[in-house]
């Protein structure tokens, strides 16, 4: 080897493998070699995520060898702070970390008064450990007996740092907001108190930020009205609520509860539609042509006042004509409701031609007793209401975004891109088995394949190798549009009491509004709105990991309950070790390779097959089974199957399985794969 390769140091994330090796991924650009093995002894003290200096060691070009390397240097530390389980030792007091990632017990430093052997605590680290000494950090938080839902949910929410309660600037803020509109506000304001407006929501939701109508105009034209609550106007740029709002980037909802972004005085409370009470709005009135385009738009400063609060059951069933006593009370709002059932319908058929997906939108409902223990889960697909709320917020959205875009004004777009290579290549491998194939990973293409499937045994894998192969939705500054709606202009804007975007678009609303696209504020906004979409991304991937290993624990706290019974199940997700089933009631679980008939199973992992050499049967995605539930675990949100009759084999421990891309891109009802559906609470992210 050369001198040079002696002396060459790059940098990369340490990933831990296990409790004695790991590898490095590069960060130099263009380095297309893969990961370099850091082999036992050769980490040099760092743990799972640091970011390090590496040393090659020895000469990957000879002869075909892996490349390997040893840390030279810890650059950036990424474990501030551990999760994991208290253990005693004598006087001493431990901390254990969860999973196998890091793999050195923690010595507790100072006071622990309150904290008992097994529970699930949070320790700061304060030294990282030596050869000598081992790692010693502060208790930093104590969240109840290791193994109970409430312990894994507060360690999770602790872990992506969603905080529960508020500063006290931020609350006393809030209290001093104002309980209702007074006469100074309407000045300069669309008065449409007189309108008929309604809010449609989950019948448990209270932060109600978006209303509709739908009315004709004198030329017979269907004009279409979202008007949006006015956050803005109650949280200044710059206060204590904002900079809350900032660092929090969106609520955080799972089974029963929410983590709002704003105090519950202005979510729940002033900035909420509530139905017959003035509230400041923004509201934007397109007139739409027959085929469902915007002939005419404005985007104005309002007031409203909602006729009603209309409930997703209430407005399905009054369309269906089910239920007679609903029609006589809400017989002045049926006809409103009727056409808005026909223009969601004439948005949706435009947005279909266009090359908008279609994904599959079922959701997952956990419904929780009064001690808030989860008593029920099952899937169920969204109404026509929700399809109407759907449609408006988008066309809304859509129209908003374009207006910025033309008017060159700041915003905060929502961009989402077209499949790469790489991931289109995946697609077809995986595909190609089953008689589907496609040049161009465009949208009609793809729309194509989930046609093809549709009532077909495959349905399930097709429509789940497509949202794999979709890329993440993100917040930018700059427009590129929105690949799975197949628009080209897309921000978020219908929002803002839950998502931090939305209020930053109120915002660039207001300041074009007031000063026009050259006016000092929209000039401030600038900047602001680039910060905002940075962290705005980084929030919503926080939240969504929160959510959905808090649901995962959720299920396992249900099926804790239902040990021994059999379940009717499709495979989700194939991996060398095992099977990924998801019940017909939402539930997923996994099921080892051990446990299945015969032996010497092969995993195929372009294809996502895993076949027995001995029984021929094949498992793929969508392949139906029957299983029965044999262990479920709360704290960690594990839940593992059998084949009914089969002897229980021990599945692999859960931080040694597979990590699966998620196979479901959201867990909320009536929405597409790039704008999650909504969760059981009702609560959109369009």
């Amino acid at each position: 080897m050369s001198r040079k390769n002696k002396t060459e140091k790059t940098t990369g994330v340490y990933q831990a493998a296990g409790r004695s090796f790991g590898f490095v991924t590069p960060e130099t650009a263009g380095d297309l070699l893969g990961d370099y093995f850091i082999p036992p002894r050769q980490e040099n003290g760092a743990w799972d995520g640091d970011t390090v200096a590496i040393e090659p060691v020895g000469d990957p070009t000879n002869g075909g060898e892996r490349r390997t390397a040893r840390v030279t240097a810890i650059l950036v530390r990424k474990n501030r702070t551990v999760i994991g389980v208290l253990r005693r030792q004598g006087r001493e007091v431990w901390l254990v970390p969860e999973g196998e990632k890091l793999r050195q017990p923690i010595l507790v430093t100072g006071k622990t008064a309150g904290a008992r052997a097994g529970d699930k605590a949070a320790v700061s680290v304060a030294s990282y450990g030596t050869a000598k000494q081992p790692p010693m950090g502060a208790l930093a938080e104590v969240f109840g007996r290791d193994g109970s839902l409430d312990a894994a949910v507060e360690a999770i929410l602790y872990g992506q740092k969603i905080e529960r309660d508020f500063p006290k600037a931020a609350e006393e803020q809030a209290r001093r907001a104002p309980q209702a509109v007074c006469a100074a506000d309407l000045t300069g304001r669309l008065d449409l108190r007189e309108k008929c407006i309604i809010t449609i929501d989950g019948a448990s939701a209270k932060d109600l930020d978006d209303a509709v109508s739908v009315e004709t105009d004198a030329q017979g034209r269907t004009v279409l009205g979202v008007h949006i609550a006015d956050v803005s106007h109650y949280v200044p740029m710059g206060s204590a609520l904002d900079e809350e709002a900032w660092s929090r980037g969106t609520s955080v909802y799972f089974p029963g509860e929410v983590v709002p972004m704003l105090p519950v005085e202005l979510s729940n409370g002033i900035c909420s539609l509530n139905p017959q009470v003035d509230r400041l709005t923004l509201s934007c009135i397109m007139t739409m042509n027959p085929d469902g385009s915007v002939a005419e738009y404005t985007i104005q400063k309002s007031v409203i006042r909602t006729a009603e609060r209309m409930t997703y059951r209430d407005c399905n069933a009054l369309l269906k004509g089910e239920d007679g006593d609903l029609a006589r009370r809400y017989a002045p709002i049926v006809p409103m409701l009727r056409e808005m059932s026909r223009l969601a319908k004439v948005l949706e058929r435009r947005r279909r031609l266009r090359g908008s997906l279609a994904l599959e939108s079922r959701e997952r409902e956990i419904l929780c007793g009064q001690t808030g223990q989860p008593v029920e889960v099952r899937m169920r697909a969204p109404g026509e209401s929700e399809g109407i709320i759907e449609s408006f917020m988008l066309a809304a959205n859509e129209c908003v975004a374009e207006h910025l875009a033309n008017l060159r004004a700041p915003a905060v777009y929502r961009i989402h891109e077209k499949p790469g290579e790489e991931k289109a290549q995946a697609l077809r491998t995986l595909l190609s088995p089953l008689g589907y194939g496609f040049r161009e990973p465009d949208n009609f293409s793809l729309q194509k394949i989930l046609d093809q499937a549709a009532g077909r045994p495959e349905e399930f894998l097709v429509h789940t190798a497509v949202l794999r192969a979709m890329m993440k939705a993100r917040y930018e500054p700059q427009n590129v549009g929105h690949f799975g709606l197949a628009a080209r202009y897309y921000c978020h804007f219908t929002s803002p009491i839950r998502r931090y975007p939305d209020l930053m678009i109120h915002r660039c609303l207001t300041a074009l509004l007031e000063e026009g696209a050259e006016g000092k504020a929209a000039r401030r906004l600038s900047g602001a709105a680039a910060k905002a979409a940075r962290q705005s991304s980084e929030r919503e991937l926080a939240a969504q990991t929160a959510e959905r290993e808090i649901e995962k624990c959720y299920l396992a706290a249900y099926m804790a309950g239902r040990i021994g019974e059999t379940f009717s199940a499709v495979v989700s997700g194939v991996a060398r070790l095992g099977l990924f089933v998801l019940t017909d009631e939402g539930v997923e679980g996994f099921l080892p390779v051990g446990a299945l008939p015969g032996g010497g199973y092969q995993f195929d992992e372009e294809r996502m097959t895993l076949t027995g050499s001995q029984s021929g049967v094949c498992y793929t995605l969508g392949t139906p089974v029957e299983v029965v539930c044999c262990s479920a675990e709360p704290g960690s949100g594990r839940v593992d199957f059998q084949l009914p009759g089969g002897v229980p084999i021990a599945a692999p421990p859960a931080e040694k399985r597979p990590k699966l891309a998620e196979r479901r891109v959201g867990k909320k009802p009536g929405r597409r794969s790039s704008h999650p559906p909504r969760q059981n609470r009702g609560r959109r992210k369009k």
